[in-house]
C-alpha cells in the first residue's frame, strides 16, 4: 500500500504526515482479503494505491468546518472514495478513516464473503 499525500493551503509537517500514514496505513489490515483476488485495475494504477488530500478550504475563515480530508483507494474492481469535513484536521482524517473502513467492510462482504457463502451452500446441496 503506497500512500501519496497532497495538501492545499496548509503545510505538511512531519507530525501531520506521520499521523496520516498511521491512520490511513492502518487500513492495510482490512485489505489482506483482496491480496489473492484477480480482478484487474483498468486505469493503470497499482493495487491499493492510496491518494490522500488534506486541505484548509479557505484562508480567511477562522472557525467552523474549514478542514477537508479526501482519500481514494484503488482496489480490484472498484475504487473506494471517502470525504470528511471538520473543525480540526485531525478530526477530518479520523472521520475519513472510519468512513473508509466501513466502505472496505461492505465491499469485502460483497466481493469476498458472498461468493464464499454461495460456494459453501452449493457444496452442502450436493
Amino acid at each position: 500500500m503506497q500512500i501519496i499525500i497532497k495538501t492545499k493551503n496548509l503545510e505538511l509537517g512531519g507530525q501531520l504526515e506521520a499521523f496520516i500514514n498511521k491512520k490511513i496505513g492502518g487500513l492495510k489490515k482490512f485489505l489482506g482479503a483482496f491480496q489473492n483476488h484477480t480482478l484487474p485495475i483498468t486505469d493503470g494504477r497499482n493495487l491499493f494505491d492510496t491518494f490522500v488530500e488534506v486541505e484548509k478550504e479557505s484562508n480567511h475563515h477562522r472557525q467552523g468546518k474549514i478542514f477537508k480530508a479526501e482519500v481514494k483507494i484503488y482496489m480490484p474492481g472498484r475504487n473506494l472514495f471517502a470525504k470528511a469535513h471538520a473543525e480540526d484536521i485531525i478530526k477530518a482524517i479520523s472521520e475519513v478513516r472510519e468512513e473508509l473502513e466501513t466502505e472496505i467492510r461492505k465491499y469485502k462482504s460483497k466481493v469476498v464473503e458472498f461468493p464464499r457463502r454461495k460456494a459453501k451452500q452449493a457444496k452442502n446441496r450436493s
